[in-house]
């Protein structure tokens, strides 16, 4: 399915806010998209496996339409990478993220003070990870978060990917 702009004139190219929350999104999708098919042989139960299918399937649809917005995105030059190690880089960066944002958000459910201290450590930790894991994959050209078309170029090769698996 294509989507048009409703608008009186069509936009030349996405934002660079909304080009970002794009590249997030696909990056975000592709790598769960790849984790399950690698996961679904590992499912027994029929009813699960059965979701897991339509799972798979939802994610590979909202993937095909998100990458028809990637022609709209603002240009620049692009490179090859490595889609191994990218691949698990980017897992990883995925999860510390996740790993920040959930510490963040049981801190403010808190009312035990000695847990607060805890989570606050760990919150603190969780950030060093990220910031260990996300320099590797910048230094490496995996995250060229300053290079708008790499990082989208990025996407759509992981995107092809983990829908051709």
């Amino acid at each position: 399915m294509h989507y048009q702009y409703s608008g009186k004139q069509s936009p030349r190219t996405l934002a660079w806010h909304e080009t970002l929350e794009l590249h997030e999104l696909v990056a975000f999708s592709s790598i769960g998209l790849m984790k399950l098919k690698k996961g679904l042989k590992k499912i027994e139960c029929p009813t699960l496996k059965a979701i897991y299918h339509q799972t798979i399937k939802e994610l590979e649809a909202n993937l095909k339409e998100l990458l028809q917005f990637y022609p709209l995105a603002p240009r620049e030059d692009e490179e090859e990478r490595n889609f191994d190690k990218a691949f698990y880089a980017g897992d990883l960066l995925a999860f510390s993220k996740t790993a920040v944002r959930n510490y963040a958000v049981a801190i403010t459910e808190t009312a035990t003070p000695e847990l607060r201290v805890v989570l606050a450590k760990q919150l603190q930790m969780a950030i060093l990870s990220h910031a260990r894991i996300f320099n590797y994959m910048y230094e490496r050209g995996f995250y060229p978060s300053y290079n708008l078309q790499q990082l989208l170029k990025n996407d759509v090769n992981l995107a092809n990917r983990a829908i051709s698996m």
